[in-house]
């Protein structure tokens, strides 16, 4: 490993500013649960594509050694110089980069989309099943989900719905459209319609249709991409080239999505674990081996 895990003036900088990100921000800056881990006495630079400033990225903004940068999404990596440039030009030096850029639907939305649940990553799980609970509660009964989509995340989804006492019926034929509730219902979408007219009804809709990492970053630095078009790691989230990490749904380990392999929480822990200490114990493992 190129870091030095007990350097004060270590300089961290993350592309990206979704879930993964937040979390490994605070994982190294000592918000989060670190007692398997040296304290960070660095910086932490993150690259945000967004304008708008959630508020969870602007609790982290707050923290005396963290810098976001708002509206500057990182386009460019000289991994030998370890300077990433910005769309709007301006550079950034590091002495450990993570890459966290995430994943994009491979497909137009469906119609209506927003009205359904969406597994897209382990993180869903928790959403779905506060949706289930309501749901549950509302209709009286076990209710009845149905589930659009093929591949893994499809999979995984069946498993937590079943999990939450939902009767999950499958299709892999995409639909036209959501359909909504009707006004004033409080269950926010009972169905799916087909192109020919043909319909499926429950109590519920989640999609779970396949999605493709955000590689153009990694693949300006010269990173090996997997397979499946995600960013390559090995188990301790370093990609091929030294000094630079990928988390998230932007990073595939085995020909699988990370975002379908670990939480946002497990990637932060592993890659804070793996930067720092340049060690990962069987524990931590264990998640991408079961």
């Amino acid at each position: 490993m190129s870091a030095t895990p007990s350097a004060a003036s270590l300089h961290i900088v993350i592309a990206g500013a979704g879930p993964a990100a937040q979390a490994l921000v605070r994982r190294l800056a000592g918000t989060a649960d670190t007692r398997q881990q040296r304290p960070f006495g660095g910086t932490i630079t993150v690259l945000s594509n967004r304008d708008d400033c959630p508020d969870a990225l602007l609790e982290l903004a707050e923290l005396p050694q963290v810098s976001v940068r708002f509206g500057q999404a990182a386009s460019f990596i000289d991994p030998d110089a370890k300077v990433v440039t910005t769309v709007d030009g301006m550079d950034f030096s590091y002495d450990q980069l993570v890459i966290a850029t995430g994943s994009a639907p491979a497909l137009p939305p469906v119609a209506g989309s927003e009205a359904s649940l969406s597994y897209s990553t382990i993180d869903d799980a928790a959403n779905i099943g506060e949706a289930v609970h309501d749901v549950a509660r509302i209709v009286g009964r076990r209710p009845l989900g149905i589930l659009v989509g093929n591949g893994p995340a499809a999979g995984q989804a069946e498993a937590v719905l079943r999990a939450r006492g939902v009767r999950p019926v499958r299709t892999t034929l995409r639909p036209a459209a959501v359909v909504r509730s009707i006004a004033g219902s409080p269950l926010p979408a009972t169905g799916i319609v087909f192109e020919d007219g043909s319909s499926m009804n429950g109590d519920l809709v989640v999609l779970a249709e396949e999605r493709t990492a955000r590689n153009d970053l990694a693949e300006s630095a010269g990173l090996l991409i997997g397979s499946d078009g995600g960013i390559a790691v090995g188990r301790d989230l370093a990609t091929s080239v030294p000094g630079i990490w990928a988390i998230g749904d932007a990073a595939s380990c085995d020909g699988l999505r990370l975002g379908l392999l670990l939480s946002a929480e497990s990637s932060a822990m592993l890659c804070a674990s793996g930067m720092l200490l340049g060690v990962v114990t069987s524990d931590q493992l264990a998640p991408l081996a079961a």
